[in-house]
């Protein structure tokens, strides 16, 4: 079959979404419940597809971190299949009335939530992504245009090829989901300027695809997921609760987006933390880029090299630490205001006021008062699943869920009113 334009999939993409508008709760989760289940039937033919890029990606060299995002095992489609069914226990927020009031003239206004219509989203080498993006936008009456990366351009065919297939066995529109397989970049600015079709732009991947997205887009583009974490340790924190936050927030998953970048470390509390601290971040292989006050009281065995000017603001995405000694909140406050990316930062405390305070003047989509920067994720923060985390202020900030999916519409009722 002739592949189709851009153009030509952002005009199916708004007629699904003529559909779709309108089902009912009950279809959608049933839509959802038969993805899963095509996703088990095929799990041959997709995980076949998988191997086929994994062995292309580690011909070309790829970074083992991309590559074991890149893989599929039998385990992992299973768990995603899983992911969908859990998305049909979600509340559907379609439909949803609020802020109902009636007026002094006897209008009676409310608000309806309804879908965005269609989304776009641009991600990388993460086929997990291409199906908990379908599942999310269909049960909130979207349809939606996925771009991959190009080494995942197989397992992506294969996966829409399968929520497609479940979609027409309920007799739904198939290009409620598709996929833009043409890896060339050309593709994506097409898709950033579809502007007539195409509700929103999603970005999924690290600062340059960001920063693109902003720039070539005439459609609105929701940007996030760059994250340069930071924790304060107040003088007045537990250093038996802060040791294994710390170490979580660093080791649990450190090529995540909410994990811990930078560490400041009040003066007063950094003689008494920083030895323990480095037995254990060095026992977890992580590399510490610490200032010349701090290199000074971690022990011999520490793996600790010298801070420069670079390792502030940075998102490493690896097992690697910077680490500040500051003289208290207010030069804490300070460095966050200078390097943040506005994802997540983190309070250590045992002084109420402290943590009032730091939570009043961080300006970050999520603060953690003794708490890991892990938490920053819609499954962790009760909301079931995400697309994004965002990191700006309209529309949607943080965790992108169900919710952010959709938008409202004003409801006025009168009887035969007229304006005076």
């Amino acid at each position: 079959m002739h592949e189709l334009s851009v153009e030509q999939i952002g005009q199916r993409a708004r007629m699904a979404s003529r559909r779709l508008a309108t089902l009912p709760t009950a279809l959608k989760d049933a839509a959802l419940a038969a993805i899963a289940d095509e996703l088990r039937r095929d799990s041959e033919t997709i995980l076949a597809a998988n191997a086929r890029d994994v062995a292309d990606a580690e011909a070309a060299g790829l970074r083992e971190a991309l590559i074991d995002r890149l893989r599929l095992t039998p385990d992992r489609l299973a768990a995603i299949a899983a992911d969908v069914e859990q998305v049909t226990r979600l509340p559907d927020p379609v439909g949803e009335r609020f802020d109902a009031q009636t007026l002094p003239n006897g209008l009676r206004v409310h608000k309806r939530r309804v879908p965005l219509g269609v989304v776009g989203v641009i991600y990388e080498a993460r086929p997990n992504v291409t199906v908990d993006v379908a599942a999310l936008c269909l049960k909130t009456g979207n349809a939606v245009i996925l771009r991959g990366g190009k080494e995942t351009l197989r397992s992506n065919a294969a996966l829409v090829a399968a929520i497609r297939r479940a979609l027409q066995r309920l007799d739904l529109p198939d290009d409620a989901v598709q996929v833009i397989a043409d890896a060339d970049r050309e593709r994506v600015l097409e898709l950033l300027r579809l502007d007539r079709y195409v509700d929103m732009i999603i970005p999924r991947g690290g600062e340059g695809l960001h920063r693109f997205c902003r720039e070539h887009a005439t459609v609105p583009v929701i940007t996030g997921g760059i994250g340069v974490c930071h924790m304060y340790v107040d003088a007045s924190a537990d250093i038996e609760k802060a040791l294994p936050v710390i170490i979580n927030a660093k080791v649990q998953r450190p090529s995540v987006c909410n994990a811990l970048d930078t560490l400041l470390v009040h003066r007063a509390i950094a003689p008494r933390l920083l030895p323990p601290l480095g037995e254990e971040l060095t026992r977890a292989g992580v590399e510490i880029r610490a200032d010349d006050e701090a290199r000074a009281l971690f022990g011999p065995t520490a793996r600790v090299v010298p801070a420069t000017a670079d390792d502030w603001g940075t998102e490493f995405l690896a097992l690697i630490l910077s680490l500040r000694v500051v003289d208290g909140l207010d030069a804490a406050l300070e460095h966050i205001w200078r390097y943040s990316s506005g994802h997540t930062e983190a309070i250590l405390t045992e002084d109420p006021a402290v943590a009032a305070r730091f939570v009043a003047e961080v300006d970050s989509a999520a603060v953690m008062v003794n708490a890991s920067t892990r938490f920053n994720d819609g499954g962790q923060l009760g909301l079931g699943a995400e697309v994004a985390i965002s990191t700006q202020k309209l529309h949607a900030r943080g965790p992108m869920a169900l919710r952010e999916l959709t938008t409202y519409k004003w409801i006025v009722e009168g009887d035969g009113h007229v304006r005076a």
